[in-house]
């Protein structure tokens, strides 16, 4: 199978029982830190004046030791830059414009300052200043973040507690949540299907041990206590939700839980970067119990329709923010030979290599700055703590498109699209007057339906047992 991409947007330029979840309350109101700012972009609901633009107009957010800095992805232009004390990390909202904060006290809102209103067969698009607002999901300790069907779930290591709402309510104070409780609090993770199933993790603050699903309201349909580690998730395609262990994973499909051997007696996946148009995902792959630092130098892939785990060699190793997926598919692997190794999921096999950095070594500690991976648009967005850069990669080309020196040494990588999401506003609440929609000569009819782009999922985690690893 050859590879080609689809579309192009940039311009050429473990032990012991199961216990219940305690179900707090299957709806209520959320209730945020401070006032948030709608997540509505009409002017006089944003804290600056937003402007119309020709095109969507994605950004990328990067940490580094002090603060958080956004930037135009197309000129790597520094937009905004927020001081943020303590280890910050990023996580996708699911609604195109904001990102979520790990940060102390819970998981902050940034505004990207960039999004689309749908109107009828086309979509308006505009742009405003990035904003960290002050709106906050409170949490003692927060972990993963997980975007699936226009819904976000939050998973507080610190309590147990998860929190999930829809992705285009994150910014607006009114939003309905459905909030739960694990029987023990732990670096855990949720993930909502579209008909409201939750797939949790199970363990304690020593040991996490499995999964539990529960329907819409709350009540058990399936669970494993065969995943000691638990750590990680991605969902491929069919809603198939894939859970990392030290020894394989689990992938829940259909109603079922199905267990997927490692080949190793300790075969730790750990970290997962999943396509929702895919069957298969890309996960690391750890065979040393005993090591303090691995520095592994296979991948797994794990083919959620036929439940087959085959590991690939890579000619470098590589660490938990190594990992991402293409436009079509692809498998991405940033190796600390500085290439991103390219996978054909079908064929299991390295396809090709782009170099964009210099060699580099993973350091000893897990929040250190050290190269990361995320795609966006079809192209890679590669940081470079040693030279303070951020680099952009087509991946279809291979071409490293832009490539800017930056004030700072980036750490974590995240971004939004600008563009209408399956976690956007809907149309209505999008400030559009009928006299508006006259004056532009659209007609719409009664019902009319408009089309939201998917969001694939591609996570980073830390390996580490210790919080926030999300």
């Amino acid at each position: 199978m050859t590879l080609t991409a689809r579309h192009r947007t940039r311009p050429l330029a473990a032990l012991g029982m199961l216990l219940p979840l305690a179900l707090i309350a299957a709806c209520s109101s959320g209730e945020p830190a401070a006032e948030a700012s709608s997540s509505a972009p009409a002017a006089e609901e944003t804290a600056n004046e937003p402007s119309e633009a020709s095109s969507r107009t994605p950004r990328l957010a990067v940490t580094y030791d002090g603060g958080i800095q956004v930037l135009d992805a197309q000129t790597l232009e520094v937009l905004e830059d927020f001081e943020l004390d303590g280890f910050n990390r990023l996580n996708g909202a699911g609604d195109g414009r904001h990102l979520l904060v790990s940060t102390t006290g819970g998981f902050q809102v940034l505004d990207g300052g960039a999004w689309a209103e749908p109107h009828g067969d086309h979509s308006h698009y505009y742009t405003a200043d990035p904003e960290l607002t002050d709106v906050m999901f409170d949490a003692e300790k927060p972990g993963h973040a997980v975007v699936h069907a226009g819904r976000t779930a939050l998973f507080d290591d610190g309590t147990g507690e998860i929190t999930v709402f829809d992705s285009g309510d994150v910014a607006d104070e009114s939003r309905e949540v459905r909030e739960l409780a694990t029987p023990e609090a732990h670096h855990g993770v949720a993930v909502e299907l579209s008909d409201g199933t939750l797939v949790v993790s199970e363990g304690t603050e020593d040991a996490r041990t499995g999964i539990r699903v529960l329907d819409a309201e709350g009540a058990e349909i399936a669970a494993s206590d065969e995943c000691p580690g638990v750590h990680g998730e991605a969902v491929a395609a069919d809603e198939a939700v894939l859970i990392g262990c030290e020894d394989g994973v689990l992938v829940y499909k259909d109603g079922e839980i199905t267990k997927v051997a490692s080949p190793d007696a300790y075969g730790r996946i750990g970290n997962q970067a999943g396509s929702e148009e895919h069957t298969v995902v890309l996960g690391d792959y750890k065979s040393d119990p005993d090591a303090e630092l691995e520095r592994p130098t296979r991948v797994s892939l794990t083919d959620t329709a036929t439940g087959e785990l085959t590991l690939v060699d890579l000619p470098a190793s590589y660490t938990f923010r190594s990992l991402a997926r293409g436009d079509a598919g692809e498998a991405l692997v940033l190796g600390t030979d500085g290439q991103i190794h390219v996978i054909d999921p079908a064929t299991k096999q390295l396809v090709r290599s782009i170099p964009v950095i210099d060699a580099w070594e993973e350091p000893e500690e897990w929040q250190s700055p050290r190269p990361a991976i995320f795609m966006l648009d079809g192209s890679a967005y590669v940081t470079d703590p040693a030279n303070r850069a951020i680099h952009a990669v087509d991946v279809e080309t291979g071409e490293v498109w832009n490539t800017v020196e930056l004030d700072v040494e980036p750490n974590e990588i995240n971004g939004i699209s600008g563009d209408v999401e399956a976690g956007s506003a809907e149309h209505d609440e999008a400030g559009h007057s009928e006299e508006e929609h006259a004056e532009e000569g659209h007609e719409h009819s009664e019902g009319e339906g408009h089309d939201h782009s998917e969001e694939g999922h591609d996570h980073e985690h830390a390996d580490e047992e210790t919080t926030p690893a999300g």
